[in-house]
């Protein structure tokens, strides 16, 4: 997850670039409920117009960071908390954060995939063995 400067940069969008909020749904491809959601814990902070709201660059850089966020398994209040780094603390201080935070998600995805590999490893097993039995029945 690379911090919020570097982020600002989408596809070729100027960095002018203002979305909708439909728009804004549609191009990360979440639904109008995540979105306000994600207002109202603060992750985002739209432009208002009257009741129309409006995304800028760094709407669009932090929601490309959040779901980013969440696909590596981190929870809200955490991605939150990262997020507000770069705010009071700067770059420097957020890419530090964000290493100290890999290595913990890293650990933790490690594990649970142990614990998978050995689930599925005895669901084989089971499968394995009842399609034997069933075998063994029909002889």
């Amino acid at each position: 997850m690379p911090v919020q400067d570097g982020a600002n940069r989408s596809k070729g969008s100027p960095m002018s670039q203002r979305l909708s909020f439909k728009e804004m749904c549609a191009r990360f491809d979440v639904t109008p409920r995540t979105l306000r959601y994600y207002e109202y814990i603060e992750l985002l902070h739209p432009e208002r117009e009257g009741r129309t709201r409006y995304y800028g660059p760094r709407e669009i850089a932090r929601m490309t960071l959040i779901l980013r966020g969440r696909k590596f398994g981190y929870p809200l209040e955490e991605i939150r908390q990262w997020l507000l780094i770069y705010e009071k603390e700067g770059t420097v201080a957020q890419m530090r954060a964000w290493i100290t935070m890999a290595d913990r998600q890293l650990k933790e995805l490690a594990e649970q995939r142990a614990q998978l590999d050995e689930a599925m490893q005895e669901l084989r097993r089971l499968r394995d063995e009842t399609a034997h039995d069933l075998e063994a029945r029909d002889e």
